[in-house]
């Protein structure tokens, strides 16, 4: 069982923090933790629309990082963190203002509709996880070798400064009939370091021959490794 530490749960409290900002009762703890899955949810289809829309908006790096959510006092906060924030507020806002509506159509209640929206933007988007994750997820159903694919992904990663990348995507790859698991590693990732600043996206994809699981681990900075 010890391969399936999840990486951000493993660190918390070392050098994670909750990406939630609030507390809540037991009673709606699980209440508050749907909705914050539907928000996440909403925003990320919204961008993955505008990718898929308009053709100016390319490149991979102007992805969802993170979103972090705070509930303080009556007006919960999302706060976006994007490669290329401008896809959210683009035409005076708009984009925010959609992303709100399709959070009050996804839900009723009454907190949805006075969501505060604040993009924020990523010095070095290609540092992050999600964007290689998200980069190497498609690929099969575009019928580009997974080897090539995994190692290709490692590169932008190390020209930003990382100290270390492993790709790894799993599944019935090229179609074959037993699931497998492939991968590339770029530096040092050292898992079971609970001090290192590594960070972790996983990022299912539906293919023809189904489910293909896609997981990046980067590894920022090692000075907090021993080295």
């Amino acid at each position: 069982m010890g391969r399936k530490t999840n990486p951000p749960g493993f660190r918390l409290g070392i050098t994670k923090n909750h990406h939630p900002n609030w507390y809540a009762r037991p009673k709606i703890h699980s209440q508050y933790v749907r909705e914050d899955k539907q928000v996440r949810d909403c925003i990320d289809a919204y961008v993955h629309g505008r990718r898929m829309l308009n053709s100016d908006v390319g490149g991979g790096a102007e992805g969802i990082a993170r979103v972090r959510i705070g509930r303080k006092t009556d007006l919960p906060t999302v706060e976006t963190h994007a490669g290329s924030p401008a896809i959210l507020i683009r035409s005076h806002g708009r984009g925010i203002e959609q992303s709100r509506m399709n959070m009050q159509h996804n839900r009723s209640d009454s907190w949805i509709g006075r969501v505060h929206i604040t993009p924020a933007e990523i010095s070095e988007p290609y540092g992050e996880p999600n964007t290689p994750a998200k980069h190497i997820a498609p690929q099969p159903n575009n019928r580009v070798a997974f080897r090539r694919t995994t190692k290709k992904a490692t590169e932008p990663a190390i020209k930003n400064g990382r100290k270390g990348i492993k790709t790894q995507m799993a599944g019935r790859l090229n179609g074959a009939e037993i699931a497998r698991v492939e991968w590339a590693r770029e530096g040092r990732v050292p898992l079971q370091t609970p001090r290192a600043q590594i960070d972790y996206r996983y990022y299912p994809a539906q293919t023809v021959y189904g489910v293909s699981g896609t997981k990046v681990r980067i590894l920022r900075d090692d000075e907090e490794c021993g080295t």
